[in-house]
């Protein structure tokens, strides 16, 4: 018996090897024996590439095309050796069905070049969304309409402060001092409550000012790249007890609606508006023309904050410790003031100086 010669035009080209070979179009290759199908009778006859002449069965491949079977191969991610300027089986655009149907079922592939996957978990609670704590920020939340509220954590004891006509808002779960510390950020004094909340609406400073009522002074507190939460919770807080008409904040220089800055502002976050706006120089332009006074309260200004207070309604400018405020802002505030202190400091605290500006502000008027 013959025996079998190796099967390389198969293994090499892996599609289906043509019934006639050619050299030629259509002929024969002179003095080499014709072999039948899929059984070849010797080393088939290669090309200056080293790749084997034949012509698959039906339709040739478009350039940059591979036979059906080859395709086959690279999705099912069998390794094989390519010969130089074959079809490489790596994906360069979206991934196989088959492995994009296991990132998104949570095991992460390395061929999928794409965003990680996402891990989703049951839970009764909002995702992705901060918590407020400590009983009288937690108090203010639930007494807002405007909050959207998820589930609150609580000890027996602050359930009990709380209330059940606030509390029926939410699903509260029962937990003790340790396990609440263990939701919430390294450090947080919660009080034994804790409270699911998405951030409140943007509120527009139009609608902020409709809301006050008629024949009352307006004050308006600015705050220009004040960032610590804890300094703009105790504003927050200063502002409530002052009756603050509503509170400006810039959009990106400002800390985010979190659990620190409302226990900070122990309620206050819920009591007045709190308005973020992309630009603050615009904003003070929105207050001139509906009738306020501007200050900006700077420490190098030459006129005292008692002389500098008009009658009617004022928005009052603050800037951060560091930088004060900006250029453009102040240029936009019909006065600067100071508030005057002894020479053995240079500066106040932010929320101490807005605290004592809120009060000259108030004393005496009818506002």
């Amino acid at each position: 018996m013959r025996p079998r010669p190796p099967r390389n035009d198969r293994s090499e080209f892996r599609g289906k090897p043509s019934r006639k070979p050619h050299g030629k179009p259509g002929g024969k290759l002179p003095g080499k024996p014709q072999g039948n199908w899929g059984k070849p009778s010797g080393k088939p006859h290669a090309n200056s590439h080293g790749k084997p002449h034949g012509k698959p069965h039906g339709k040739p491949p478009l350039p940059g095309k591979q036979p059906h079977r080859v395709h086959q191969k690279a999705h099912s991610g069998e390794a094989r050796p390519r010969p130089p300027g074959e079809f490489q089986s790596e994906h360069r655009g979206n991934p196989p069905q088959r492995v994009h149907q296991k990132a998104h079922s949570g095991e992460f592939q390395s061929e999928h070049r794409g965003k990680p996957p996402r891990f989703k978990e049951k839970s009764a609670r909002i995702p992705g969304e901060g918590w407020i704590y400590g009983i009288h920020a937690v108090q203010a939340a639930l007494a807002n309409p405007r909050r959207r509220l998820g589930s609150a954590v609580m000890t027996a004891r602050a359930t009990e402060l709380l209330g059940a006509e606030l509390l029926s808002r939410v699903q509260v779960e029962t937990a003790d001092m340790d396990a609440i510390s263990r939701i919430l950020p390294p450090g947080a004094v919660h009080q034994g409550a804790a409270l699911e909340a998405k951030p409140l609406a943007a509120m527009d400073l139009d609608e902020a000012l409709e809301q006050a009522p008629a024949g009352k002074r307006k004050v308006v507190l600015v705050l220009d790249q004040l960032s610590d939460p804890h300094n703009v919770g105790a504003i927050l807080r200063t502002a409530a007890a002052f009756d603050v008409t509503a509170v400006i904040v810039q959009d990106r220089n400002a800390p985010s609606q979190s659990g620190a800055l409302a226990k900070a502002a122990s309620g206050a976050l819920d009591l007045l508006p709190y308005i973020e706006v992309v630009n603050i120089a615009r904003a003070l332009d929105q207050l001139a023309e509906r009738g306020f006074w501007r200050i900006a309260l700077a420490s190098d200004s030459a006129e005292p904050l008692t002389k500098a207070i008009p009658d009617g309604d004022v928005a009052l400018v603050l800037g951060s410790e560091g930088d004060g405020i900006r250029r453009l802002v102040r240029e936009r505030c019909e006065a600067a003031a100071f508030i005057p202190i002894a020479g053995k400091m240079e500066s106040l605290n932010v929320s101490n100086a807005a605290a004592i500006a809120l009060y000259e502000l108030r004393r005496g008027t009818s506002g």
